[in-house]
């Protein structure tokens, strides 16, 4: 689903659940992705699980980069409700158009606890919307 309206800085909470082997996001601008997975009961989580910032794609080298894991594994099961906010700074530029400011996951709070904190992403994330970079985007 995509929002009828662009956003810049943006502070925003979501209530979601999902099915066993759920994989999701809440990508802001259309650009950058936290990423919602059914990571239950993971020990270890990574950019991939929930509350992860997704990772940007290198298609020369093939592999993923500037992921970036929650700091625990907050996820409840499968089919239960849960809740994400994200206090998100868009990115600048200057009268020219060209970026002075990367884009910045301020805070990330699943289920109340936080989860990131001062993340920059110097580009979109993997699968976005848009491989550029603007002052505004959908959600």
């Amino acid at each position: 689903m995509v929002s009828g309206f662009e956003h810049g800085d943006i502070e925003l909470e979501v209530e979601f659940m999902i099915p066993k082997g759920s994989n999701s996001g809440v990508y802001l601008q259309g650009r950058y992705e936290v990423q919602i997975f059914d990571s239950w009961g993971k020990a270890n989580p990574n950019s991939g699980d929930a509350g992860g910032i997704y990772q940007r794609w290198d298609a020369e080298k093939r592999q993923g980069f500037e992921g970036k894991a929650p700091r625990m594994n907050v996820s409840k099961a499968p089919g239960l409700w849960q809740h994400l906010k994200i206090v998100f700074e868009a990115p600048r530029f200057n009268s020219e158009g060209v970026k002075v400011k990367n884009a910045k996951f301020v805070q990330v709070f699943q289920n109340g606890v936080l989860i990131q904190e001062n993340i920059e992403v110097t580009g979109p994330t993997t699968s976005a919307m848009f491989e550029d970079e603007k002052e505004l985007g959908l959600l």
